[in-house]
C-alpha cells in the first residue's frame, strides 16, 4: 500500500534522496517545487520501503489506511495525473562528493530555519566551522516563535537543527544582536564569509483609517505574543468581544482564526505561553471571520492548511455560497490551474457544512477593509464587495463594485505579510525589504557582490514560502559560498575566534553558548513534563537569561490553570 504525505509537509525535501523509486515529486531540481503547497508520493510507484518515513523530520508520511490520509492520497492522484512519471523505476541518485575544504570559517546571523540549514549545510565540510548569532536568548526563529502551538510535528524539525549545535564546530552566540553589540565589519574580520538569514519579522500595514485604534493589532504582534516571544510579554489583547476579524487568508490567518476557536483544554496541552492560554480560556470569542480580498482560487493558504481546519472539534468551518461558488468563466480559467481549482473546490465543500457548534470561522472572499471602525476601540470594519477580473496574461485582480457593508467586531488583526528590515552595515532594498542579492551574494550599491557577504531565507527573497522553501534557498546560499571559496574569491580572516570571543564577552556578558541553550532547553522541557506538554516556555528575558547562566534551574511560574489542567 502507498504511502501519502499529509499536513503538515515541511517541503524540506529530506524523503526525495532516499527513495529508492524516484517517487516523491516535485524536487528541488523541479519548476515547480518553489511554487508547490506540499510534496507529494505516486500511489503507482510507491513501494511501501517506509524510507521517507524514518526521514521525515517532522512525522507527516503515513499509510493511506491512515484515517486523515484519504484527502491528501486525492491531491496526490490529481499531481501525478497532470505529472505522470516516465516510464520505469529510476534508481536512486548517489550521494554528491563534498569538497574537500582546508579552513572555511562562516558566521551565520539567525538562527531560523534559513540559517540553521545554512549551518547544517556548511558542517558536512570536515574543515567548516560555525558560529550562528541571534539577537534573542533562543535558537530557531519561526519555529520556535511563529509556528503554531498546535502543530507540534512541524516544530519537530528543530530536532534536525540540533544536530547543528551538537557538532564540535559549531558555536552560538545567542542573545548577541549584530549591528548593535557586534559590528558587522568586525563579523566579517573574523570569518572568510558572513551568511545573513535573519528573516523578515517586520509586518505590513493596511493604510487605511483605524489601524492603530485599540483592539486592532498585526498578526506579527499577535503571533509573538501566544508563542511567547520576550519582546511581546508585556502585550495584551482585549478577547472579550463575540467577534474577531483577521484580515488576510493565509496560513497565519487560519492559524490565528483557528486557535481563537479552538477548545482551551486542548491548547493547554501544547507549548503555547501561559499569559496567552490565560487569556484565550477566559476570552469570549464565538466567531472569526477571515477577510480575504479576491476568490477562494486565489487565497493565500495551502489547501492542506485549508483541509485540516476542517477537523476541528467544537467549531465550525464555512464559507458563503455567492462568495465561493465558481462561475462557468472561472472553472474555465481555472483549468491550468490546479492548486486553484483545489482550494476553490475545498472552500466550496464548506458551503453547505454546517454544524451546530458554539464557535465557527466564516470565510469570507471578495472583501477588501476600507476602514477600521470605532471611537475609543475597534468596533467593527467597514469592508467593499469585490469582482474578479482576469487579465490578459492570466492574472486575476479585485475590482471594486461599489458595494459595501460593515462587519462588526472587537478585534481586527491584520495577516497581510511580513516585512525585512535593514541592519547597520549592509546596503538594503527598501521596496523589497530584502538585502539586494544575485543568488544569495548581497550584493553593493554599483551592483558588484562585496567579497564574502551572502544571504539566505526571507531576508534574501521576501517573506514567502515556508520550511522546505527555506532550506532550497539556504542550500543554493551555500553552494555560492563554497564556490567562491574554491576560487579564492573570499577574504582571509584578520581576527582570531578567540579575538571575537573575547569581543562579545566584553560587550555581552549575557550572551547565551551552546551549554546555556541547553540548560534553557531543559528546564522548559522539564517544566512542561509536569503538566503533560512538550515545554512550558520561559518568555521573559530575566526569566530565559536567569536559568541559562544558571542562577535558576527551575523557577516558579504561575499555573494558569487549575488542578485537572484544564480551565483557569
Amino acid at each position: 500500500m502507498p504511502h501519502v504525505i499529509t499536513q503538515p509537509c515541511c517541503n524540506d525535501a529530506s524523503c526525495v534522496p532516499v527513495c529508492p523509486v524516484g517517487c516523491i515529486h516535485p524536487t528541488p531540481d523541479e519548476p515547480g517545487f518553489a511554487s508547490a503547497e506540499a510534496l507529494y508520493i505516486d500511489p503507482a510507484s510507491c513501494i511501501d520501503c517506509g524510507a521517507c518515513v524514518a526521514e521525515c523530520p517532522v512525522g507527516a508520511i503515513t499509510r493511506d489506511t491512515a484515517p486523515a490520509a484519504g484527502r491528501f492520497l486525492d491531491l496526490a492522484e490529481a499531481y501525478y495525473q497532470r505529472n505522470p512519471l516516465p516510464p520505469g523505476i529510476p534508481d536512486a541518485s548517489p550521494p554528491a562528493a563534498r569538497a574537500e575544504i582546508e579552513e572555511l570559517r562562516v558566521a551565520v546571523v539567525g538562527s531560523g530555519p534559513a540559517g540553521a540549514y545554512a549551518a547544517l549545510e556548511l558542517l558536512e565540510h570536515p574543515g567548516a566551522t560555525v558560529t550562528m548569532f541571534d539577537r534573542l536568548p533562543t535558537p530557531w526563529g519561526l519555529v520556535r516563535g511563529g509556528v503554531a502551538p498546535d502543530h507540534p510535528s512541524t516544530k519537530s524539525v528543530t530536532e534536525v537543527f540540533e544536530r547543528a549545535a551538537a557538532n564540535g564546530r559549531f558555536r552560538f552566540h545567542l542573545n548577541v544582536e549584530v549591528g548593535t553589540h557586534i559590528t558587522h565589519d568586525e563579523l566579517a574580520a573574523a570569518h572568510h564569509a558572513v551568511v545573513y538569514a535573519y528573516g523578515a519579522s517586520g509586518d505590513r500595514r493596511l493604510g487605511i483609517p483605524g489601524e492603530d485604534l485599540p483592539g486592532s493589532a498585526s498578526a506579527t504582534e499577535f503571533v509573538n505574543w501566544y508563542n511567547g516571544h520576550p519582546d511581546f510579554i508585556d502585550r495584551t489583547f482585549d478577547l472579550s468581544c463575540r467577534r474577531a476579524v483577521v484580515v488576510g487568508n493565509g496560513n497565519v490567518a487560519l492559524d490565528i482564526a483557528r486557535l481563537l476557536v479552538a477548545d482551551p483544554a486542548e491548547l493547554a496541552a501544547t507549548d503555547m505561553a501561559d499569559h496567552a492560554l490565560a487569556a484565550l480560556a477566559a476570552g469570549t470569542i464565538e466567531e472569526v471571520v477571515v477577510l480575504g480580498r479576491r476568490g477562494p482560487a486565489q487565497a493565500a493558504y495551502t489547501t492542506p492548511e485549508l483541509l485540516a481546519l476542517t477537523d476541528l472539534d467544537g467549531a465550525d468551518v464555512l464559507a458563503l455560497p455567492d462568495e465561493a461558488r465558481l462561475d462557468p468563466d472561472q472553472l474555465a480559467a481555472l483549468r491550468s490551474d490546479p492548486i486553484g481549482l483545489a482550494k476553490a473546490q475545498a472552500a466550496a465543500e464548506l458551503t453547505t457544512r454546517h454544524r451546530s457548534a458554539s464557535r465557527r470561522i466564516v470565510l469570507r472572499y471578495l472583501y477588501s477593509p476600507l476602514e477600521i471602525s470605532g471611537d475609543q476601540r475597534v468596533t467593527g470594519v467597514r469592508v467593499a464587495r469585490n469582482r474578479l477580473e482576469h487579465g490578459p496574461g492570466g492574472g486575476v485582480r479585485a475590482v471594486p463594485t461599489g458595494i459595501e457593508e460593515t462587519i462588526e467586531a472587537g478585534l481586527v488583526l491584520r495577516a497581510v505579510g511580513y516585512r525585512g528590515a535593514a541592519l547597520s552595515g549592509l546596503p538594503f532594498d527598501h521596496d523589497r525589504g530584502v538585502l539586494p542579492n544575485d543568488f544569495g551574494r548581497v550584493l553593493a550599491g554599483t551592483g558588484e557582490p562585496i567579497p564574502g557577504v551572502y544571504t539566505a531565507g526571507w531576508i534574501k527573497r521576501g517573506p514567502s514560502g515556508g520550511i522546505g522553501a527555506n532550506k532550497k534557498c539556504a542550500l543554493d546560499t551555500v553552494a555560492a559560498l563554497l564556490a567562491d571559496h574554491s576560487a579564492g574569491l573570499l577574504p582571509a580572516p584578520a581576527t582570531t575566534p578567540q579575538d571575537l570571543d573575547a569581543l562579545v564577552r566584553q560587550r555581552r556578558p549575557t550572551a547565551v553558548g551552546v551549554h546555556e541553550w541547553r540548560a534553557i532547553d531543559r528546564t522548559e522541557r522539564d517544566l512542561g513534563a509536569v503538566q503533560g506538554r512538550p515545554r512550558r516556555k520561559l518568555a521573559s528575558f530575566p526569566a530565559l537569561l536567569a536559568v541559562a547562566h544558571g542562577e535558576d534551574s527551575m523557577p516558579t511560574i504561575p499555573l494558569p490553570i487549575d488542578a485537572d489542567g484544564f480551565r483557569l
